[in-house]
């Protein structure tokens, strides 16, 4: 699974001026090196990104990309039982999660399954409590996530079986931050500090 890549400019600037707001032009690459549309950081983005979907969670019940409580939702791609980038990410947006409701924001982390053979309601249940309470994990049949990969500009591509664990997949270390009705409001990527991610989504709430 492979997020539609930006460059590791945009990454860094976005989430740094995301916060104050302040709106810098920076232009995003594909994974080819192709130049893509100017961004506008610090702003709402011009990314044709989110949109409508219709998943199920791992207690059984149904979501949609918005918040029952209409919280704002940090949301990630990838799957429970990941051992590779997942295993830094997941636990990553708990810490943030958590640290953002000392700070009197609450924000609800989610990831979206893309391994759904492996995460099941079952599985993801056990393997996400590990990590926190506040997590939802979401699956569904093949069409309705395949419709929420396309939204996020997601692509599936399972790299080799590991012998021991079973497939492996490319997938994206982006995590995307909506709003409580779901929609997107910019890119958090993991390489910065649980601080710095914090601060960029309490300004965003208090913009809210």
């Amino acid at each position: 699974m492979r997020v539609l890549a930006l460059c590791t400019a945009l990454l860094a600037a976005s989430a740094a001026a995301a916060h104050d707001k302040a709106g810098h032009g920076v232009t995003g690459h594909d994974e080819a090196g192709h130049g893509a549309a100017p961004l506008t950081v610090g702003l709402p983005l011009p990314l044709n990104i989110g949109g409508p979907f219709r998943l199920t969670d791992q207690h059984g019940l149904t979501r949609t990309e918005a918040h029952p409580a209409g919280q704002m939702q940090l949301l990630f791609f990838g799957y429970a039982n990941c051992e590779q980038i997942c295993s830094a990410v997941l636990p990553q947006m708990a810490g943030i999660t958590a640290g953002l409701l000392a700070r009197g924001v609450a924000i609800t982390p989610v990831m979206i399954t893309v391994d759904p053979v492996r995460d099941t309601t079952a599985t993801m249940t056990t393997a996400l409590a590990k990590i926190s309470q506040d997590f939802i994990g979401l699956t569904g049949d093949a069409a309705a996530l395949q419709t929420a990969y396309d939204l996020f500009a997601v692509e599936s591509e399972q790299l080799f079986i590991d012998p021991q664990t079973g497939p492996v997949y490319a997938h994206g270390s982006f995590m995307y931050l909506l709003d409580g009705k779901g929609g997107f409001l910019t890119l958090i990527p993991p390489i910065l500090s649980d601080d710095r991610a914090m601060d960029i989504i309490a300004g965003y709430a208090a913009n809210g």
